[in-house]
């Protein structure tokens, strides 16, 4: 492929709800480009962007995919995005380089929970975005109630710049509401102007009031002027159009038929016309020698400088890092310095991605989006710069996985195959993580959803191999006592030559404070217990209090006083002190009217107005407590409550249920109180079992 400058290139991310047609556009917007020769579709698993065996099984993407599309001399890098919120992670790396974004809608479907999630990532990053949308070619879509609904969302920003032609049901041609021209397509796919019917007109008043109140919106004159009915010129409208897309504050709505292969044209030449190339971008790290800011700003005459915001491993191909050109010029062979892990790495050849082929190039410039293969430190949101110019850049915020299960390997002897497998899963998706719970003795793997898991599994079947059970986990109780004990053991034994001899009394209490595990006192008169052999029965009971004898969790909150004992002149030793404690420690926290206590948890659900009272009345129904609730953005509002881990299982699938996907939810730790006591006996049944 050839090279192309910073000012020739446009960085866009495919957003939008899954199933909107996010993929299919970029089949249709390649094979109208002349770099496919027939346009794939998911049904067919013959997609240039979902190219995974577990995509093409489950029929959705489940990674981000990169593709250039090559359009009228310029090179838009388009970055194809899972609709499927369980792999938020891939759109986030994507969000974190693109320069504009394409929200795609289908016209049947209307506005969904990802269209919103797709517009609310395009406001945090302040991504200029233009709505796409589809199925244009299905009789009963009406655009007009998209741009209406998106209207009512976002308000004035959004400006509608075509209306559907049909013709028998058909969908066969536009009207481009900023030239107020008809247009149709012709048999060989080009454009031909014709006369606008008649039904078109009302509404086209309507889209062009709705666009020309959109440009006046975005300046004093133009507003002025909109007041006094001033009309605009068709270049007065593109250009303020042009700084307007690009500051945010317009978002323009097109149309189109991806099966027909209708509306790409239009698209792919507004992309060029008002999407920034990346020269008219910002972009800082740190000089991590001087601690200055390094105006990167995507200019190819500084230093060099790049970040990596993709890693794939893959079995056959190898490990492939994507990475964007922040400043200069790369070029192959070239040394590069990791500051992150204090290594340099030697770039080798340079590649663009197109989907799952490579394509060698032999320098990216400033702006541009690539691939190096085999960089042996680099991982993912690491920076890449010259030694002499260490550069780091801001890592991109990557979602944290709240839901987790426990595994196991389904053949004995594959543990350390399906640690590596995962491993380098790890490094592809930031969303898993991986946690070895000694305590409770399992394997837990994090994701974002249960259904993320269940995927996870099946390519570690699929491309690794290996199989793992997936099973519900155990959580982390611990026990404590509630009332006060008084315990005494003799540990008394002769096996010939010297015995074991030691012999303690002590009170166990609560201790009144759940944030530490024990507390120990000792108030020996006379000398009972030597005090040589005091520090062992301190020991016994720091090991006793490790595995409580209620059911085998840690203890929390007991206070243990040893007030008396005895001893041997010639039997005793600390092994025989340390070994009473620990027996009399479990008898008396048995008589102490012992408890299961049950790990809380603070949470923070973010849902819409209009699903609050059924959210809480579930957390109610799950023994949650709600504390309060508080408006945010857009129509939401989150819930703080309180709610024991155990309930958390599953509350994934539930929130989605009840939110049709809009809810969203963070938790973490707060403390342990006691559990009630079905919940407690049917726990101890369970482990007991």
């Amino acid at each position: 492929m050839k090279v192309f400058t910073t000012d020739k290139i446009r960085n866009v991310v495919l957003l939008g709800h899954g199933g909107s047609g996010k993929t299919s556009l970029l089949e249709a917007m390649a094979f109208l480009s002349g770099q496919t020769h027939r346009m794939g579709t998911t049904e067919g698993g013959n997609t240039i962007s979902d190219y995974e065996k577990e995509e093409i099984k489950q029929g959705f993407s489940i990674k981000t995919a990169m593709y250039p599309v090559l359009f009228d001399g310029h090179k838009i890098n388009v970055l194809d995005t899972p609709g499927n919120f369980d792999y938020i992670g891939e759109v986030e790396e994507a969000v974190s380089v693109a320069d504009a974004a394409i929200i795609v809608i289908s016209g049947k479907a209307g506005i969904e929970a990802g269209t919103r999630r797709a517009w609310d990532l395009c406001e945090k990053r302040k991504l200029p975005r233009i709505f796409f949308v589809t199925d244009m070619d299905v009789d009963n879509v009406s655009f007009r109630q998209v741009v209406e609904d998106l209207q009512e969302l976002y308000g004035k920003k959004i400006a509608p710049f075509h209306l559907p032609i049909r013709e028998n049901t058909e969908f066969v041609g536009y009207v481009n509401v900023v030239q107020q021209r008809a247009k149709r397509w012709n048999a060989q796919g080009t454009i031909d102007k014709v006369e606008m019917p008649e039904y078109s007109k009302e509404n086209l008043n309507i889209c062009r009031d709705a666009l020309i109140e959109a440009v006046a919106e975005t300046s004093e004159e133009y507003m002025e002027r909109y007041f006094d009915g001033d009309e605009f010129s068709d270049n007065e409208i593109r250009q303020a159009l042009r700084v307007n897309v690009c500051d945010c504050n317009i978002a323009p709505v097109l149309m189109g038929s991806n099966l027909l292969a209708r509306g790409m044209y239009t698209l792919m030449a507004d992309i060029i016309k008002y999407f920034p190339s990346p020269d008219r971008v910002q972009n800082a790290g740190i000089n991590t020698v001087t601690n200055e800011v390094f105006e990167a700003n995507y200019d190819f005459s500084k230093p060099k400088s790049a970040y990596v915001f993709k890693t794939i491993i893959d079995p056959f191909i190898g490990k492939y890092s994507f990475i964007k050109v922040n400043s200069g010029v790369l070029k192959t062979d070239d040394v590069m310095y990791n500051y992150h892990r204090d290594a340099d790495e030697k770039l080798g050849k340079l590649y663009v991605m197109l989907g799952n082929k490579v394509e060698e190039v032999k320098e990216l410039h400033a702006g541009d989006i690539g691939a190096i293969a085999k960089l042996d430190a680099t991982l993912t949101t690491d920076s890449l710069s010259t030694r002499k110019n260490p550069i780091a850049y801001l890592r991109a915020p990557i979602s944290k996985p709240y839901v987790y299960l426990s595994y196991s390997a389904v053949k004995k002897g594959d543990e350390d195959k399906i640690s590596q497998a995962l491993s380098k899963m790890l490094a592809e998706d930031m969303t898993l993580a991986h946690v070895n719970d000694s305590e409770n003795r399992q394997l837990l793997l994090y994701g974002i959803s249960e259904q993320h898991l269940e995927i996870t599994k099946n390519i570690l079947m699929e491309k690794y191999k290996v199989e793992i059970e997936l099973k519900p986990p155990k959580i982390a109780f611990r026990e404590t006592i509630r009332k006060k004990a008084d315990s005494e053991f003799k540990y008394k034994k002769q096996s010939g030559g010297h015995g074991q001899y030691g012999h303690v009394k002590i009170i166990f209490e609560p201790l009144g404070d759940l944030s530490k595990s024990y507390e120990f006192e000792e108030r020996v008169v006379g000398g009972a217990v030597p005090k040589n052999y005091i520090p062992a029965v301190e020991k016994g009971i720091a090991e006793a209090v490790k595995t409580g004898p209620l059911a085998d969790y840690p203890v929390l909150g007991v206070k243990a006083i040893l007030y008396d004992g005895s001893a041997h002149s010639v039997d005793s030793s600390e092994h025989a002190f340390k070994v009473a404690a620990m027996q009399a420690f479990k008898k008396g926290f048995m008589e102490a009217d012992p408890v299961l206590l049950e790990p809380i948890a603070n949470i923070k659900v973010s849902v819409p107005d209009a699903n609050t009272g059924d959210v809480m009345g579930d957390l109610n129904k799950h023994r949650g407590r709600v504390m309060g609730m508080n408006p945010i953005d857009n129509g939401y509002q989150e819930i703080e409550a309180e709610i024991p881990y155990i309930e958390l299982l599953g509350y994934d699938t539930r929130l989605r249920s009840m939110t049709r996907g809009y809810g969203t939810f963070a938790y973490e730790f707060s403390r342990y109180e006691q559990a009630p006591k079905e919940i407690a006996d049917a726990q101890i049944k369970r482990d007991r079992e």
